[in-house]
């Protein structure tokens, strides 16, 4: 499974290792900010992308309106991951999959275990 990570402040394989995922069975790619967020999508084509809301220098919000106005395929499971759960909400309205409080992403059924 690809993951596509954007995320600025904390390391995400750390946070599903610690919650107990098998990252071995995952390639992960995280981005620490979100420049040129559709081509690095396009490029790295994740099965699942996993969005921060406050990412420079476009929100998470902005890169998955950029997304859905894009004719980049769309990943199979979007999660937007904010720390701030209205933020996730947001994000489920506009088309992301799941919202989640990042801390808590590791729970999420799409994980090998």
């Amino acid at each position: 499974m690809r993951v596509l990570a954007f995320e600025d402040h904390y390391d995400i394989e750390a946070l599903l290792t610690a919650g107990g995922v098998n990252v071995n069975k995952l390639e992960i790619q995280q981005l620490w900010d979100s420049s040129d967020a559709i081509n690095r999508i396009q490029q790295f084509a994740p099965d699942v992308l996993l969005l921060d809301h406050y990412m420079p220098p476009k929100t998470g919000f902005q890169v998955l309106e950029s997304l859905f106005a894009s004719d980049v395929h769309r990943p199979q499971t979007v999660v937007a991951m904010s720390s701030e759960s209205g933020k996730n909400d947001a994000m489920v309205d506009l088309g992301a999959d799941i919202g989640i409080v990042k801390f808590n992403l590791a729970e999420l059924m799409i994980w090998p275990r």
